[in-house]
């Protein structure tokens, strides 16, 4: 696994760096040669075990978009986490979708840096693991983070979102 130092990062995980810095974020922006655009590619490339790849998934609920940071290592029960949050049912959102709410491409969305505050739900089988990997704006950036660090940037809250 190599790394780039910041300088050379793409645009979309130096602006992800600039706000993790900003709210004093210890952990550095990472652009990896292996591809990180699922979580069993991030974790390969990373050598930590998939639930620990905080995946960014954005969906449509209550005509907007929403983001839901789940663990690497089962799907979100769309049905259980609309009941769980209080909202309206959960549909995946399309790519043109993720890219307007957030800037950025699936495979490499991050917890922040998008154009609006996004309602956020972490995955609570996410604090499982002492130490987790978000991606951090591209499919190839990815940044060391925990749950208390995610529920901080994002304002989310902390559910359930397996089934």
């Amino acid at each position: 696994m190599e790394s780039r130092e910041d300088t050379s990062l793409p645009a979309r995980s130096r602006e992800v760096a600039r706000i993790l810095t900003a709210v004093g974020v210890t952990g550095q922006v990472r652009e990896l040669t292996d591809s990180t655009r699922t979580a069993a590619e991030a974790a390969a490339a990373l050598n930590c075990d998939v639930g620990a790849i905080a995946n960014s998934l954005v969906f449509i609920s209550d005509d907007e978009p929403v983001l839901v940071l789940t663990s690497g290592r089962h799907k979100v029960d769309t049905a259980a986490l609309a009941t769980r949050w209080n909202r309206g049912p959960l549909r995946r959102a399309t790519p043109d979708q993720v890219r307007q709410a957030t800037g950025q491409a699936i495979g490499g969305v991050a917890p922040v840096g998008h154009p609006g505050v996004l309602p956020t739900v972490v995955d609570a089988a996410l604090t499982d693991y002492p130490q987790l990997w978000a991606a951090a704006g591209t499919p190839r950036t990815v940044f060391p983070t925990t749950v208390d660090e995610l529920l901080r940037l994002t304002g989310g809250l902390l559910l359930p979102v397996g089934p």
